[in-house]
């Protein structure tokens, strides 16, 4: 088996078929094939199942592409580490964050990353916070700033802050008032993230708890999808976001505070199992520092964690 077969055999799951993985890494089409085909020989395994809408992993091809990503992830990193023992920290770091975040300072943090550690190479990802704790686990990620409701303990964490949920619509929201209780809520026809997802985790929790039902009149997984569908008049949203103001001309109203409080906690986390590399450690005491200096005093409904270093 050499790295080629593995790298072959990401790409194509990633890519959803044998053709446009072949575009992606100029390798034609029957040779990729090959490649597979000798893959799967040595392994004495079936590793992609083929059909007419492309291919996907069978469970041995899940559990290739897991282990397979790690290594290759691993050996481009590798320069980096023997580089940054012996001066300036390099090497490539795949950070993710969550969306509800992003949108408020994804591009200023990879502007201060960039003039703070400028041989590092940040590989950027946005998703929902569940999709990135997957990553982290599955060794995809390095690092990831994500929203969480339940602390699992598989990860090394700096948790930064405790996020209230906010009500979000078009004006007039809740009749203008200040807040809404659950039972408001509930009766408001509601788009909210399907599961597995950290906000609806939490109102689910909560209006089974209130005894209540909630309207759900749709469900999206992207923060500009739920965003777009609450501008068309469809119905309205909540959000760990107090303050709208990244987002321009929105034509959304002032958020309002859910009652009684419901909260997520902001962390960065790194695996628990995996050592970060120099170039992640220093990824990571960047986005500590720079989630103080951006989102402490911008982030409103923010109940921050104090801690003597992050």
């Amino acid at each position: 088996m050499q790295l080629r077969h593995l790298r072959y055999f990401v790409k194509i799951v990633e890519a959803g078929s044998f053709s446009r993985a072949a575009a992606v890494i100029h390798v034609a089409q029957p040779a990729l094939s090959q490649q597979i085909a000798e893959l799967e020989a040595q392994l004495g395994l079936q590793l992609l199942l083929r059909s007419a809408r492309g291919v996907r992993p069978t469970a041995a091809g899940e559990v290739l592409y897991r282990e397979a990503s790690s290594i290759l992830r691993q050996m481009d990193q590798l320069p980096g580490i023997v580089r940054s023992s012996a001066g300036e920290v390099e090497g490539v770091v795949s950070l993710g964050m969550s969306s509800t975040l992003a949108a408020t300072v994804a591009g200023r943090f990879i502007e201060t990353c960039r003039t703070t550690l400028p041989k590092v190479t940040l590989k950027f990802s946005v998703s929902d916070s569940e999709t990135l704790k997957a990553r982290l686990e599955a060794r995809t990620l390095d690092l990831a700033l994500v929203f969480e409701d339940e602390l699992v303990p598989a990860f090394r964490r700096t948790p930064l802050f405790r996020q209230r949920l906010y009500l979000i619509g078009r004006p007039p929201v809740a009749g203008n008032a200040s807040s809404v209780s659950l039972a408001e809520l509930a009766a408001l026809p509601l788009i909210l993230p399907s599961l597995p997802n950290v906000v609806r985790s939490v109102l689910d929790r909560a209006f089974a708890a209130a005894g209540i039902s909630a309207t759900v009149v749709a469900e999206a997984d992207v923060l500009s999808s739920i965003l777009s569908a609450v501008l068309s008049g469809v119905g309205q949203t909540v959000l760990p976001k107090g303050d709208l103001s990244d987002l321009p001309d929105s034509g959304l109203a002032k958020p309002v505070l859910v009652e009684p409080p419901l909260f997520l906690t902001a962390s960065v986390l790194s695996s628990g199992d995996f050592p970060l590399t120099h170039a992640g450690e220093a990824v990571r005491r960047v986005l500590g520092e720079f989630a103080v200096d951006h989102l402490r005093t911008a982030q409103e409904g923010a109940e921050w964690i104090e801690q003597d270093q992050l």
